[in-house]
């Protein structure tokens, strides 16, 4: 394949992972403060999947109202720093990176370009490329909910559904290392990784209704957008908030009314809307809890870049625990 050409997957429109082609398209060529990125391994989300198909709706305001503006997906990359912009200081060719694209998408691909003050850092030296892949999905997004706007603290209740999914995985051992009592809802095969990660308790939606049990939290925090803030409201304590990362009209509706009262709040957050300066710093701090020992990643399969189709349709089953990585090698 010729220098200027790399490989992609490329979205021709909305839909079935169907839409998804491998295709030759031009590599990305650095700016003055850019970096290019020989990607190694990228993500393949359950977000990823929402925005295959362009629903809800009113999101292709942002994504594109006929086809996607970005036709490469994903977010997530880790790869090596193969080219540096002219006026980059704080990268060097060789140097082993990860990140965030956000709205940029484009990098379940060979290459990227990113910003050198963007979405990206170091990895780590006990981190490997598979569990940086996904860092910015499940770490970053649930840092941003508990920390940032759960505003979570030390003795707290804390209950989190779909917690065997990417957001959940994280969020278990993050509600943990802030000293929060931490309930997790997922289904019977999942109980004993949910448990292996820290939580103090396990409910199996398969056989007992959360909704319907006499505990209370402060933090309900619905990482799938399966429950909403009507059903969860008399399990949540008088100041207890619901949130959610997944945009529905419902929600946001919600959390307008709530907003307006005191007591219990509904909160919806785009993670990947908040500027990069402050997502590199939840990167960092996660990073740091990483360090620590005291959050791993969860990976439960990994797809070569020409199966990406094959791995949004696994995820379309809603049976993902932890995350799904996309290899280039």
């Amino acid at each position: 394949m010729k220098d200027n050409k790399m490989k992609a997957m490329v979205a021709k429109g909305y839909g079935s992972p169907e839409v998804f082609s491998l295709e030759s398209v031009s590599k990305p060529r650095p700016g003055k403060k850019e970096v290019l990125v020989k990607i190694y391994t990228s993500s393949a989300t359950t977000a990823d999947t929402m925005m295959r198909t362009g629903k809800p709706f009113f999101a292709r305001f942002m994504l594109g109202l006929r086809k996607p503006k970005h036709p490469i997906p994903g977010t997530g990359f880790a790869g090596v720093v193969e080219e540096v912009g002219s006026e980059v200081t704080n990268y060097a060719t060789g140097d082993r990176v990860f990140g965030e694209t956000t709205t940029g998408f484009s990098t379940n691909a060979e290459y990227v370009a990113v910003p050198e003050n963007g979405v990206i850092v170091p990895v780590p030296e006990t981190m490997s490329f598979i569990e940086a892949a996904s860092f910015c999905d499940g770490p970053v997004t649930s840092y941003n909910f508990l920390k940032e706007i759960g505003e979570i603290r030390k003795g707290q209740e804390i209950l989190v559904i779909g917690a065997s999914g990417s957001l959940g995985t994280a969020a278990i051992q993050l509600a943990k290392y802030f000293g929060a009592v931490v309930t997790g809802v997922c289904s019977t095969r999942n109980v004993g990784l949910v448990k292996s990660l820290g939580a103090d308790k396990v409910i199996d939606y398969t056989r007992e209704d959360y909704a319907t049990k006499e505990d209370r939290y402060d933090i309900v925090y619905d990482t799938i957008g399966k429950s909403s803030f009507q059903k969860v409201r008399n399990i949540l304590k008088p100041e207890g908030q619901y949130l959610s990362p997944v945009l529905q009209i419902r929600l946001l509706w919600q959390m307008i009314r709530t907003s307006k009262s005191g007591g219990k709040k509904a909160k919806f957050a785009a993670t990947g809307l908040k500027n990069d300066d402050e997502l590199r710093t939840m990167l960092k701090r996660v990073v740091d809890i990483f360090m620590e020992g005291k959050l791993k990643m969860t990976i439960d399969r990994q797809y070569p870049l020409e199966k990406l189709a094959e791995a949004h349709r696994y995820i379309d089953t809603g049976r993902k625990k932890g995350n799904v990585v996309i290899s280039n090698s």
